[in-house]
């Protein structure tokens, strides 16, 4: 495995309107900033924490060990005894048959390689903080990759919603020499989100199209739609979690992996457990989710609006100017 890399500089390059801590307070200036400590890249709106990523530290994948609404309320749980591979908000699934979700012997790796560009942007209704790394996806042995990802975190504090709202964009390719790699996985496998204790068993779900499910097993439901939502209370308010499938990923509408009992989980998944899907070595894979965090319950009708709104934005590139701050 190759050194890691730790980013030494903060970017502080932009400065937005964001939602303040008190619902009612008047939204007013305060500085986006990323800052690394321990292994930890994090995203702040002035002191008030957005998001910490852990890149090195876990056993199996870099991920994001916590998520926090506007009012500084985290929504992920990290590890917990009853499923311990289960990390905050982490993406994986099988590749060429072998496992990436869970972490026990025979399983793969995802390899923290770099980070490449670090940023604060300006957009017309805000502005963002964003982050490219690049992985490596290991076999068991840790000899042979194979996939690279380029993966690109961002958050958005757009103006006139209140939210946090997080784009997760990832592009697969083949390494050099291989031909092609073939995505499978557990009907829950792709980009889930483990909830806070507080969270289980109590809140809703619900997505775009109004529809509840199908029954999977138990609790588990299975829905398409553009996407879902999980309401529950938090140290007694609301909290809303929405996660969105972008029109250009493949199998769109995604197909919603969801359960509150025994504990609360969301998935955005491409149906792998019922068709694989082939990755070519001229034919790279790109796939970008959003997940917009509330303080309170919110309604369908304005997550429709956010998720209109975040679809129709252009992905989270690195941009050309002098607000990109690269670093190593």
């Amino acid at each position: 495995m190759q050194r890691l890399k730790r980013i030494t500089v903060t970017a502080l390059l932009a400065y937005i309107f964001v939602a303040p801590p008190t619902a009612k307070a008047l939204a007013a200036e305060n500085p986006l900033r990323i800052t690394t400590q321990q292994d930890i890249i994090s995203i702040y709106a002035d002191n008030r924490p957005l998001l910490h990523y852990s890149y090195s530290s876990a056993p199996s994948k870099p991920y994001i060990r916590q998520l926090f609404t506007p009012c500084a309320v985290n929504v992920l749980r990290d590890a917990p005894a009853d499923h311990l591979h289960h990390h905050g908000l982490m993406f994986a699934v099988k590749i060429d048959g072998i496992n990436f979700w869970e972490e026990r012997q025979g399983c793969g790796r995802q390899v923290h390689n770099c980070f490449d560009d670090v940023r604060v942007d300006k957009r017309s209704d805000g502005a963002r903080a964003a982050f490219t790394e690049q992985l490596n996806w290991m076999n068991p042995a840790g000899r042979d990759v194979l996939l690279k990802e380029n993966r690109t975190i961002e958050v958005s504090q757009v103006k006139d919603f209140q939210v946090t709202l997080l784009t997760w964009q990832s592009k697969f390719e083949l390494p050099e020499g291989k031909n092609a790699a073939v995505f499978t996985g557990s009907h829950y496998h792709g980009l889930g989100m483990r909830f806070i204790k507080a969270m289980d068993a109590t809140g809703s779900f619900f997505d775009a199209d109004g529809r509840t499910g199908e029954i999977f097993r138990g609790d588990e439901r299975l829905v398409p739609s553009s996407w879902c939502a999980y309401t529950a209370n938090v140290n007694g308010k609301a909290v809303t979690v929405a996660m969105f499938d972008h029109p250009d990923n493949p199998r769109y509408p995604a197909t919603w992996f969801t359960m509150k009992k025994p504990f609360a989980y969301l998935s955005a998944t491409m149906s792998l457990h019922t068709k694989p899907l082939s990755l070519a070595a001229d034919n790279p894979l790109v796939l970008r989710y959003g997940v917009a965090l509330w303080d309170g319950r919110v309604e369908t009708e304005k997550i429709n609006r956010l998720y209109k709104r975040w679809s129709a934005w252009p992905g989270p590139e690195k941009p050309r100017g002098p607000a990109t701050k690269q670093v190593e």
